[in-house]
């Protein structure tokens, strides 16, 4: 049994928030730059230049990349030979969202209560942390903040198993149509099929933290994503939603088994900013 302090816990998640906020990760970096080669747009880019500048800077100054620093989401690894100690781990976690906000002077977000009193909690906390446990003596944290513009245009829809294939990617692309402009395009969108409706959408936001461009490992899905990032990039939304062909960087999707009545599909969207950041402890 490894001991693993809680103090190291929140020191960790304190760090990742800050880097998140203000380093993009070179995976997307890359298909951004890869996008501005793609574009034809004048206005797409011109998007994607000041996208790429916007990034540069904020590395530089260390500065937030989007002043919506969002909600954080927190995926963890906890290996079943990995004991806590000196404190629990949604607290350590926890500390380290309300630590990284204020030191890195980030913006705050979270309200305390979603419908009758809407009050910022003042230090983004509580973080939204799903926790699952793995073979090993380790803890891996990743860090995903969540902005509002993007997330506000995912979609969850319990689609029958009679719509097949051919229902699911319609509905992914629909909802890209949907949203249009609003989730700050280009997106990387995550899909999650499969378990409930609770366990889709868990499947989408694991998806965006896979790295950009990165096929799934199965054929069949790999072959799935491109399809479909193909299809959202004809809609012709374009960077920032001035028109172009680079509306999404990527597809990744995710799947689970499911009840033989259910075919449940969550979409998931990370806006040009797809902060994400991980560590190993």
């Amino acid at each position: 049994m490894r001991e693993i302090s809680a103090k190291l816990i929140t020191e960790t998640v304190r760090g990742l928030c800050i880097q998140a906020a203000c380093d993009l990760p070179e995976d997307v970096e890359n298909l951004i730059a890869a996008g501005l080669e793609k574009e034809e747009s004048e206005f797409g880019k011109y998007s994607l230049e000041k996208i790429l500048k916007n990034v540069k800077l904020a590395r530089e100054d260390h500065a937030p990349m989007c002043q919506d620093t969002g909600m954080t989401v927190v995926l963890v690894e906890v290996g079943q030979d990995a004991h806590i100690v000196d404190g629990n781990l949604t607290d350590a976690i926890n500390e380290g969202v309300r630590q990284g906000y204020e030191d890195g002077y980030l913006r705050k977000s979270v309200v305390s209560d979603p419908v009758l009193d809407r009050k910022n909690t003042g230090d983004n906390t509580p973080a939204v942390i799903h926790t699952e446990i793995v073979p090993g003596d380790h803890v891996k944290i990743e860090v995903l903040p969540k902005g509002a513009g993007s997330e506000n245009m995912g979609a969850v829809k319990m689609c029958k198993p009679s719509e097949g294939i051919e229902g699911v990617k319609d509905f992914i692309v629909n909802t890209i149509t949907t949203a249009g402009g609003n989730p700050c395009p280009p997106v990387i969108v995550g899909v999650g099929i499969g378990g409930t409706m609770d366990k889709c959408t868990l499947l989408a936001k694991k998806a965006l933290a896979r790295t950009a461009g990165e096929p799934n490992p199965n054929p069949a899905y790999a072959e799935v994503e491109a399809e479909l990032l193909e299809r959202i990039n004809k809609l012709g939304i374009g960077p920032q939603g001035f028109g172009g062909k680079v509306t999404a960087l990527a597809v990744h999707v995710e799947t689970y088994p499911t009840h033989i009545a259910m075919m449940p599909v969550c979409v998931t969207l990370n806006c040009h900013a797809a902060r994400h950041k991980e560590a190993i402890l």
